[in-house]
């Protein structure tokens, strides 16, 4: 088939790579001039499936109300909210429900599982060379932080998830380079997790694509979807719809644009992020692999010969304006537990401060099925973990698309889902 992927970014491309491995021929349209420019560009690189779970879970509305008023919060609201910012919290708040929860959490861990085997394994097939390293530790500075993680460790033993709790002695041995001076109560070891270059993956595996015949057409802009004929795609510049025998929408937040003229409205917001990106300074002083902070949620990890230092959720205001709070969370959490590790000071630290829009449905799993319409397929909403899911997602659709049975339970990710929620 000659098939239309909306969107480079990791998904995107995942998503090319499968249909062309596939046979079809792919077009990948993209409005930035590469690929993982957007919401791909500086994520954390986090892939640790225990911990992909829906952000509307119980109690999270009061725990939010809370971080509101700290001034290093891991949540955050922009003003102006949009009309859109708070349908989306209204429809975040009803998924809460400890019902709703434990099954969107049990649909995003299979997924996650899955997604985390086909990325060893077009690694290991395509021997794809990129920066990654194994292990992710989460760190827990008292006693009280370590009581709030027990609930969330009965989820990884729920999903079978190796893992140790350890002390402070023994997450020290880990990681050698933990702030000598910095007091804890000790950690969460996952030794099966790992941190890896997400937007350098992309770049590996478009090359992939393309040798397999897949073409990227970048600095291009789909204007529209043809509302009679689905799958042709109207692009800025030209006077004729490109026309496919199928359509991919991958595009982040720009899917739901191009989807309401169909009838398809797609509750979905940019949830911003913040991340910070540096040399490291001296290989001793720096974390080997990832970790994440639990009171501030906020990733430090090892990629290559670069620290990243990634968190913060922020709901609304202007996706131009980087928040300074949210910035000086990054430095705080980065000089607590490693304060030798990277090159901050100074005018030519070559230090990178990233603020991405992470496309995010209300109640946590992404869209990975048909639309309803005919030759259109989605993959989006991925949200904060569009690394974590991509490798599964893009294998999921072009099975869909070739009419074959997927590896996994593909319920709960299809559009009827978020018609339930609403009802």
């Amino acid at each position: 088939m000659k098939i239309a992927v909306l969107g480079a970014g990791i998904v995107g491309v995942t998503t090319a790579y499968e249909l062309a491995a596939d046979g079809h021929e792919v077009t990948v349209i993209e409005q930035h001039d590469s690929v993982a420019e957007g919401a791909s560009f500086a994520n954390a690189g986090v892939v640790a499936p225990g911990y992909v779970t829906p952000w509307a879970a119980p109690g999270m509305p009061g725990k939010v109300i809370s971080h509101l008023l700290r001034r290093h919060s891991p949540v955050r609201l922009g003003l102006p909210l949009s009309g859109t910012d708070m349908a989306w919290i209204w429809k975040w708040w009803r998924a809460c429900k400890p019902a709703t929860y434990a099954l969107n959490r049990a649909r995003l861990q299979r997924l996650a599982f899955y997604s985390r085997e086909r990325l060893h394994q077009l690694s290991a097939e395509l021997r794809l060379d990129y920066d990654r390293s194994e292990g992710y530790m989460v760190l827990l500075r008292s006693d009280k932080d370590r009581a709030m993680v027990e609930a969330g460790l009965q989820v990884l033993r729920d999903a079978g998830v190796d893992f140790r709790t350890i002390d402070t002695a023994q997450a020290r041995l880990i990681e050698p380079a933990l702030n000598a001076e910095m007091v804890f109560s000790g950690a969460i070891h996952l030794p099966d997790d790992e941190v890896a270059n997400c937007r350098q993956f992309a770049s590996l595996l478009k090359a992939e694509a393309q040798r397999l015949g897949a073409e990227f057409h970048f600095n291009s802009i789909v204007t529209r979807l043809d509302s009679e004929h689905p799958a042709s795609v109207h692009v800025a510049g030209e006077t004729a719809p490109r026309r496919y025998d199928a359509v991919v929408v991958c595009a982040g937040l720009a899917s739901a644009r191009l989807l309401k003229p169909l009838g398809l409205r797609i509750p979905m917001t940019a949830v911003h992020g913040y991340s910070l990106t540096a040399p490291v300074r001296e290989p001793l002083d720096a974390p080997r692999s990832g970790l994440m902070d639990e009171r501030y949620k906020v990733s430090i990890s090892r990629i290559g010969n670069r620290v990243r230092v990634a968190g913060s959720a922020e709901i609304g205001g202007s996706p131009a304006h980087q928040r300074e709070a949210s910035v000086q969370t990054l430095y705080k959490v980065l000089q607590d537990w490693f304060p030798g590790a990277a090159q901050v000071n100074g005018s030519n630290t070559g230090v990178q401060i990233w603020k991405g829009a992470r496309p995010m449905l209300p109640d946590g799993p992404p869209l990975v099925a048909g639309s309803g319409l005919p030759g259109l397929w989605l993959n989006l909403g991925h949200g904060s973990s569009g690394w974590a899911l991509s490798c599964g997602s893009a294998r999921l659709i072009a099975d869909m698309v070739a009419g074959k049975k997927p590896a996994i339970d593909t319920e709960g990710l299809g559009l009827d889902r978020l018609t339930r929620t609403s009802a």
